[in-house]
């Protein structure tokens, strides 16, 4: 596995996970590293005849995010438990949403299984009582019980289109384009098809790095639930380095 720090440890989880924080959350609005085009006199498309309204526009459309070739993409993702076989753990944790450090037993689980929960956040529960279940876990909460896997906000997450990034550069739901992927950690070109599934994707940015986890020109997208043995090895759970954001 590529090292990169705990997005479930790194994820500031408020709203619905953990009380009295959203207002924290709410003050990286407008955070952009692009500040967006004000109209003026001088540079309105009124007052420049050689520059039509559409031309701004799609000049606006097309201007980078942060710096080009400066992004650093990693991917996070789902576990499932009928792929992971270490020895099973029981765990405590809360049984439902609205608590945080709970005590009541939550089921034994593959060792491995939990260990990338603690590392990617989720995992859908596939034997036992609670089979069908997401067993998720937060640096703040704790594990708990749910329905499903969650923002920082309590919205479940979208495959190929929910996003974690610094607060500094890009702010909660900021909607982005990977442009170009740039290369990975080795100073290869990503694949071409699979840099054209991660360039056709929509991302919006529905949580937050706690500060000096995530860094700048920092995001980590969400690919949905690992699909097979191995899925570590998958050419889609990879870093995009020197790639370029664009709005969406």
């Amino acid at each position: 596995m590529r090292p990169r720090a705990s997005l479930a440890a790194a994820l500031a989880l408020c709203g619905a996970l953990a009380a009295g924080c959203g207002r924290a959350a709410g003050s990286s609005a407008g955070a952009l590293d692009v500040p967006p085009p004000t109209a003026t006199a001088a540079s309105s498309p009124a007052a420049s005849p050689d520059v039509s309204p559409d031309a701004s526009a799609q000049a606006e459309r097309a201007r980078p995010l942060g710096r080009p070739g400066a992004w650093r993409i990693t991917t996070y993702y789902t576990a499932v438990e009928s792929l992971h076989k270490g020895r099973p753990k029981a765990v405590k944790g809360c049984p439902r949403l609205h608590c945080s450090h709970g005590r009541t037993p939550l089921g034994s689980y593959p060792e491995d299984f939990l260990a990338v929960i603690r590392e990617e956040g989720s995992g859908r529960i596939t034997s036992g009582p609670q089979r069908g279940r997401y067993l998720n876990w937060s640096h703040s909460v704790g594990y708990w019980l749910d329905d499903t896997t969650r923002d920082s906000a309590g919205r479940p997450l979208r495959p190929w289109s929910s996003a974690a990034a610094d607060r500094s550069v890009l702010a909660r739901g900021q909607r982005f384009a990977i442009v170009d992927c740039g290369r990975d950690g080795a100073g290869h070109r990503i694949e071409a098809a699979v840099c054209a599934a991660f360039r056709k994707a929509r991302w919006t940015v529905t949580d937050l790095f706690r500060p000096g986890y995530g860094g700048e020109h920092h995001a980590d997208v969400y690919i949905g639930e690992e699909t097979g043995p191995g899925f570590t090895e998958s050419p889609f759970y990879t870093t995009l380095s020197g790639a370029t954001l664009g709005p969406s």
